[in-house]
């Protein structure tokens, strides 16, 4: 039997202790998460992190020292980091990862009072596969189901809006081909990335382009739309032929196509691609965004 996964203490830029730490939001033992409470008498936004790691290792430690998590708290907004269960763990693939961080939102509406949250003004970022999770949260429509047993289930999943560092453009990751220019999908070692993805543990004996709902379901980039939340994207990768996977997975090419979706579906997107030359007029950073979403 594996020994418990230990997590660093969730101490903050400032020396601040998290007000409730590894909270409980699911059954699994990375269903957890630390939660740092702005001082306030109403109900206050918050801020969710969540972790890279290409959803096989990582944990909420990431951030405790994040400068920005100080800017939140001091400017009102409360903040979580919170882990999730690896893509290489049981239900398996990409959406066993994501559906827990669903959940977490979920819970933490579920027990808004508890935490002093006002569960309608509530933003996720992260980097990598955190940001990905955040841009699938963000763009899909609400994920509430109101007949569930579960009560925390019932609770609605709409963010406010949504940050994104070095992410990927869909987890459809047969549609990276067109995206960066490259025969990816056609290499063994990208279909057996694509075939973990998709919750399988190897690509033989699957048709995985032909995983439809699966496919759909981790298409982000077709889910976004004018009416999903606003969104900060921000990737400083370097541009050119990706020289390893690590190339392909942050390419900013990544970063430019979702640029060009929101524009073509008329979503408000800050973005900045400085390999690509991009960058956004405003000179908003992440703080900035999220500060003027969350307290307009």
């Amino acid at each position: 039997m594996e020994a418990p996964e230990i997590f660093p203490e969730p101490i903050n830029a400032t020396g601040v202790r998290a007000d409730f730490v590894n909270e409980k939001y699911g059954l699994h033992e990375r269903n957890v998460f630390d939660i740092w409470l702005a001082k306030s008498e109403k109900p206050t936004p918050l801020v969710i992190y969540i972790h890279g790691g290409g959803f096989t290792s990582g944990d909420k430690s990431r951030y405790f020292l994040s400068e920005d998590v100080v800017r939140f708290l001091e400017a009102g907004i409360s903040v979580a980091t919170i882990n999730y269960r690896f893509m290489n763990q049981p239900p398996y693939g990409i959406l066993g990862s994501m559906n827990d961080s669903k959940r977490c939102i979920q819970y933490l509406r579920f027990h808004a009072e508890k935490f002093n949250i006002d569960k309608t003004r509530i933003a996720c970022t992260g980097g990598s596969a955190g940001a990905g999770t955040a841009l699938w949260l963000a763009f899909s429509d609400d994920m509430a189901d109101p007949q569930n047993n579960d009560p925390v289930l019932r609770e609605s999943t709409r963010l406010t809006c949504a940050g994104a560092f070095a992410t990927q453009a869909t987890y459809d990751i047969f549609q990276w081909d067109e995206i960066l220019g490259f025969p990816l999908s056609q290499q063994p070692e990208t279909l057996h990335l694509i075939a973990r993805a998709f919750g399988f543990k190897a690509a033989e004996g699957h048709d995985l382009k032909n995983e439809t709902v699966i496919r759909q379901n981790l298409d982000f980039l077709a889910k976004m739309k004018s009416t999903s939340p606003p969104v900060f994207i921000f990737n400083k990768h370097r541009a050119g032929i990706p020289k390893n996977q690590d190339d392909i997975n942050h390419h900013p090419l990544h970063a430019k196509k979702l640029k060009q979706k929101a524009k073509q579906v008329g979503l408000e997107a800050i973005v900045y691609v400085p390999e690509l030359g991009v960058e956004d007029p405003s000179g908003k950073n992440l703080v900035t965004f999220f500060i003027e979403k969350l307290l307009q």
